[in-house]
């Protein structure tokens, strides 16, 4: 009975030392966060190879199910120098130059400052002052104070 449970032991022990030459799943630690592995999206797919900082080699990771992510995304540019419509957004409209201006606005100016709150009024110095103690001196002692161990 004692061998068995010996055996049973050993052999659970064992099997979680063999289990780490597998695949994962990337499960992201928060929502709407990729995880990015060598430009491909890896959130919600299978990762297969042995890397990772508890390994001392390093194999390239092989994702499957995941999608390349292109690090510059190709965005449309406007220039309005070019004298060419945007393709999407608000609608650039250039007003003539024979308009009637608008009132020009007033003038406006703040400013800010900060100083210490004023001190409290001095007192003089006072008519008794306190008396000087001076410490006692041993004319028979040389040297720093010895004590006993």
């Amino acid at each position: 009975m004692r061998i068995g449970v010996t055996l049973a032991i050993l052999a659970a022990m064992t099997s979680t030392a063999l289990a780490g030459g597998g695949f994962e799943i990337v499960i992201p630690g928060r929502a709407g966060v990729p995880v990015i592995i060598n430009g491909v999206d890896a959130s919600y797919a299978v990762v297969e190879g042995d890397w990772g900082l508890g390994k001392r080699t390093h194999v390239e990771p092989t994702v499957y199910g995941g999608r390349y992510i292109d690090p510059v995304p190709n965005v449309g540019h406007y220039y309005p120098s070019a004298g060419l419509m945007p393709g999407y957004g608000r609608l650039e409209v250039e007003p003539p130059a024979n308009r009637k201006l608008p009132q020009p606005a007033e003038s406006y100016h703040r400013s800010w400052f900060s100083q210490s709150a004023p001190l409290p009024a001095q007192s003089n110095v006072p008519v008794e002052p306190p008396a000087i103690i001076y410490a006692p001196q041993d004319p028979g002692r040389r040297g720093p104070a010895k004590f006993p161990r």
